[in-house]
């Protein structure tokens, strides 16, 4: 089949698009290269790829080019383009968030109206539970947004439901929980972690080391989208985390073992916008798209920091 995959040369989405290039996929593959980190590293993410002769990189932004043509050409969306960040969502910068966001989503919405495809599956977060009152979290439970960044992921899954019920777009919406491994975005925290560990610098941790995260490794979320093409019903959302919800500060030793170094902590007065604990109710997901998350936390975590040290070593 032929995929449009957006945001193609972020972590998730250069995943994605080497497991269908080995699965024998022809992708339009669409990323503005945005300034949210360096442009190297989105660029070295999919150098395998750049001249494959499936593989059509298109370096622009969504709301900057004609997209009606490229709907017409592919049969599954993946739309993983996003401005990032829970922390850096606040003030003059929630702009940013609402344009690469809401706006983006919405012009490809448009786009696929008139399209033919089999699925356009969405790119969400759990930052659209927010405060929820109880775990685990499920696709029912109350979506109260706790950062500007929440507010439009939450938005962009409403577009798509909206346009599932009045257009026919068949649209799935994923929701991912603290996607983590080789290729991390750098200013997420296994990454700086690691990276600190590495350089044998400190850590830093935002709040005191007791929220908890419900951490899910990159190969088992790219399992899931791809079942979602054949398994996802449209309309629906869907819960996908790793199955192991740990305290931040009970992961610090387990880092210090995979890396055989010991590190020191620095803990600072957490950030506005990180809610405090998340953890996946992801019955649903097992039921419809047959996801069961293989990767055990330390394995992931074994990969990620071989992965680290290949990347940093030169720069050090």
């Amino acid at each position: 089949m032929n995929y449009l995959v957006t945001g193609a040369a972020g972590f998730i989405g250069s995943h994605l698009c080497k497991k269908l290039i080995r699965d024998g996929a022809h992708i339009v593959a669409l990323d503005a290269f945005t300034d949210f980190y360096s442009r190297s590293i989105k660029e070295n993410n999919i150098q395998s790829l750049v001249n494959h002769p499936h593989f059509e990189l298109i370096p622009a932004d969504i709301l900057e080019i004609e997209l009606n043509e490229i709907m017409d050409k592919v049969d599954v969306v993946f739309h993983f383009a996003a401005q990032p960040g829970v922390r850096t969502s606040w003030g003059t910068d929630f702009s940013i968030y609402t344009k690469n966001n809401i706006d983006a989503t919405q012009k490809l919405l448009e786009a696929a109206k008139t399209s033919k495809l089999k699925k356009f599956i969405y790119a969400s977060s759990s930052s659209v539970y927010g405060l929820s009152p109880k775990l685990p979290m499920t696709e029912t439970s109350t979506l109260h947004p706790y950062s500007p960044y929440g507010v439009t992921k939450l938005a962009a899954e409403n577009l798509c439901f909206l346009y599932y019920k009045n257009y026919g777009i068949p649209c799935v919406s994923l929701r991912f929980f603290t996607v983590y491994g080789p290729g991390q975005r750098p200013d997420m925290a296994f990454h700086k972690f690691f990276k600190s560990i590495l350089l044998g610098e400190e850590i830093t941790v935002f709040g005191d080391g007791q929220q908890t995260r419900d951490f899910t490794f990159i190969d088992d979320i790219i399992w899931a989208n791809l079942s979602s093409i054949e398994n996802g019903r449209a309309g629906e959302n869907y819960n996908l985390g790793g199955g192991t919800r740990k305290k931040l500060a009970d992961i610090i030793p387990v880092l210090e073992e995979i890396c055989q170094r010991k590190t020191k902590i620095r803990y600072v007065a957490g950030q506005k916008g990180d809610v405090r604990h998340t953890f996946a109710e992801i019955q649903k997901a097992k039921d419809d798209l047959k996801y069961t998350p293989k990767i055990a936390l330390e394995e992931g975590l074994r990969s990620e920091w071989d992965w680290i040290q290949t990347i940093n070593t030169e720069k050090i």
